[in-house]
């Protein structure tokens, strides 16, 4: 694997990306953007990318936050995620992000996602209301938004939502509004939900689910492949030799 750190402008703040491919492979693939969670552009979602350099895509882990900053719990992520601001700033930098990536001379740009995590979550879905060419996008455990009424026409990506049926950050009643919504847009949805809390595909976060937020061993395998089989609807994932 090659691994490197890559800076992209994202208006006036330079990004610091985490980019990984699989030097033994040849020719266009695909290319998977990954938007990490709370804690910034850390450990976890550079493993995520590292886990989809291995099956053979082209990942680029964003840096949402700006210059690399991280937080080392969610005392310190929540004022990076507030200093992000709104929708339309997420949709801003999840779009330098993508633009990025794109770039790569491996990568096919009409066979990208985008996948995320929490926060992620929450952006790469900003990212399908935005009209972004995208063949798709996976939210684990994020924040489900509602698109707006001129968001309704523009959405082309495909979006599959993997949901923590007993997360209290997300009730009920947002899971039907985001619903309602990629109904009224007529997009292709998909929603699949696991009886388990907020974050459970992130070992780091524990295992005590009184905290609204665990890890969950069998739901971060079952997500892993609802990804991978979604994914075998949008391209063919490259094999080794």
């Amino acid at each position: 694997m090659t691994e490197q750190t890559v800076a992209y402008a994202m208006g006036d703040v330079t990004a610091r990306g985490f980019l990984v491919r699989d030097e033994a492979l040849s020719g266009p693939r695909p290319g998977v953007l990954v938007v990490h969670d709370a804690f910034g552009c850390a450990d976890y979602a550079k493993s995520r990318a590292r886990q989809l350099a291995g099956l053979g895509f082209v990942a680029l882990a964003a840096d949402m936050f700006g210059e690399g900053k991280v937080a080392a719990n969610f005392e310190e992520a929540r004022p990076l995620i507030a200093g992000v601001g709104g929708p339309e700033v997420i949709r801003t930098r999840a779009a330098a992000a993508l633009a990025r990536l794109r770039a790569e001379p491996d990568v096919d740009p009409d066979r990208i996602a985008a996948i995320g995590y929490c926060f992620g979550g929450r952006t790469v879905l900003e990212l399908a209301y935005s009209g972004a060419e995208l063949a798709g996008v996976v939210s684990f455990h994020g924040g489900l938004t509602v698109p707006g009424d001129e968001d309704l026409t523009r959405i082309k990506a495909k979006i599959l939502i993997c949901h923590g049926d007993a997360d209290p950050h997300v009730p009920p009643a947002a899971v039907r509004a985001c619903l309602d919504g990629l109904v009224r847009a007529g997009a292709d949805w998909q929603f699949v939900a696991y009886n388990v809390v907020h974050g459970f595909t992130h070992p780091g976060v524990g295992d005590d689910i009184s905290r609204g937020v665990a890890y969950d061993a069998a739901a971060d395998r079952r997500s892993w492949q609802a990804m991978r089989s979604f994914f075998d609807e949008l391209f063919t994932a490259p094999t080794h030799p």
